[in-house]
């Protein structure tokens, strides 16, 4: 069944293949809580500053409303890119800067859906990872951490196979370059946005 993902607003909207999808995770890292906080959206973050990630092949999401609203940053020159909505500064994709690694996270956030949908369609979050940039103590698994990673891999590793589907809608067709150009944060904007790890020791 094919999901809706949009901004806040409504602006921006676009389809989602739950088939497409690798595994589900939640993700503490300092970088996904200093995009939110960059953007104002401390709200798409958990108690402890996770961020609901689904992992999946780009040529699983279509942007079908608003594109011209797609606009994105980066927390470094050579960082991932991170996907977001002009008109609220929706939070809704991270993408490596080659398009040739077929990885996409998605901001479970951002699904036009009930929770008990969007569970039923990709899974509860199988893992959570970086735990120790948390905000506070995270309950955590290391095997189901490790599996959720090695399927995530092997997902990559698949779509990479000849003849599978290569599309990916944040990349000019067949070059590595952005449909956007992204915003390079400075450092003293990134360092003010990212917060003193609270969480577990050591992930």
């Amino acid at each position: 069944m094919t999901m809706t993902f949009q901004c806040s607003c409504g602006q921006l909207q676009g389809t989602l293949e739950p088939r497409d999808a690798y595994a589900r995770v939640v993700c503490y890292c300092r970088d996904c809580q200093a995009y939110a906080r960059l953007l104002s959206r401390e709200d798409v973050l958990d108690a402890r500053g996770g961020s609901d990630i689904v992992a999946m092949q780009p040529a699983g999401l279509r942007v079908t409303t608003g594109r011209e609203q797609l606009t994105c940053l980066t927390l470094s020159p050579r960082g991932p890119l991170r996907w977001h909505s002009a008109c609220c500064n929706t939070p809704l994709v991270n993408t490596p800067r080659d398009p040739r690694l077929p990885y996409t996270g998605v901001l479970v956030g951002c699904v036009a859906a009930d929770p008990s949908v969007v569970d039923g369609s990709l899974g509860p979050a199988q893992a959570a990872v970086n735990t120790g940039s948390a905000t506070g103590i995270v309950p955590r698994s290391r095997l189901r951490t490790a599996l959720t990673v090695a399927r995530i891999v092997a997902g990559v590793l698949a779509a990479k196979l000849p003849g599978r589907q290569r599309d990916n809608p944040f990349f000019v067709a067949d070059t590595p370059r952005p449909v956007v150009e992204p915003r390079v944060v400075s450092k003293a904007e990134r360092e003010a946005a990212t917060p003193a790890p609270r969480g577990n020791p050591a992930d």
